[in-house]
């Protein structure tokens, strides 16, 4: 049997938006609404957070014990360590076929939006080695020089007939232990893209971020 394992890192400190993680949003504290979906899709086998911090450790155990907590370590807590070797090491502790990968910034992302990837990933790996989700972008868009990425400034199309572009929006990874560590990265050499609708992709980087999510929370709600 397959087992897929998500992997949740959460530090303390965030420096953008001041205790993001445990913040207050739509009711709960924010970390809580992605471990709840995680709980809820049926191919996740554990579900693991990696954190330093105190309250998210505390409401783990109270309000989600069949997690497991792995204590981040000194070394890797600093705001400049890459993400890439927290699940170097996370992926140490806790063993799988697979390790699915989101953030607690992603509160709007949904179960059945989780299970659709881990599906479509089986059903292509070995050919596809890794997954991370993307948001389509059709707008007209430029680099730092002035210059046209997507588009022909003599040519004004209706954005909606421009080829789209995507980014990478952080949502989802989906790779293997033995790939990461050959690569040193979570997104192997044949990775597939995965669409997730924009509002549902939403990541709170920002105060305004926060605020928006919120909202569209207690919509959903």
């Amino acid at each position: 049997m397959t087992r897929i394992v998500a992997l949740v890192p959460m530090r303390h400190h965030s420096q953008r938006v001041p205790a993001k993680n445990y913040r207050i949003l739509a009711g709960k504290p924010l970390f809580h609404h992605i471990i709840h979906t995680l709980l809820t899709v049926p191919l996740i086998n554990q579900v693991v957070v990696d954190t330093d911090s105190p309250p998210i450790m505390d409401g783990l155990r109270r309000h989600f014990p069949k997690v497991m907590i792995i204590n981040r370590p000194e070394n890797l807590r600093a705001d400049d360590v890459p993400m890439n070797d927290i699940l170097l090491y996370d992926t140490e502790q806790v063993e799988a076929d697979f390790y699915l990968q989101t953030h607690s910034t992603n509160p709007l992302l949904k179960r059945e939006t989780i299970s659709r990837a881990i599906q479509i990933f089986l059903a292509t790996y070995p050919k596809r080695d890794s997954l991370f989700s993307v948001t389509r972008l059709q707008t007209r868009l430029y680099d730092r020089h002035g210059h046209a990425i997507n588009h022909d400034p003599e040519k004004l199309l209706q954005t909606q007939d421009l080829p789209p572009v995507y980014e990478e929006n952080s949502c989802l990874y989906l790779f293997t232990r033995a790939n990461l560590v050959k690569r040193g990265h979570r997104i192997g050499r044949r990775p597939m893209m995965f669409e997730i609708d924009q509002e549902e992709a939403w990541d709170i980087d920002e105060e305004l971020d926060f605020e928006i999510c919120n909202f569209l929370k207690k919509r959903v709600k």
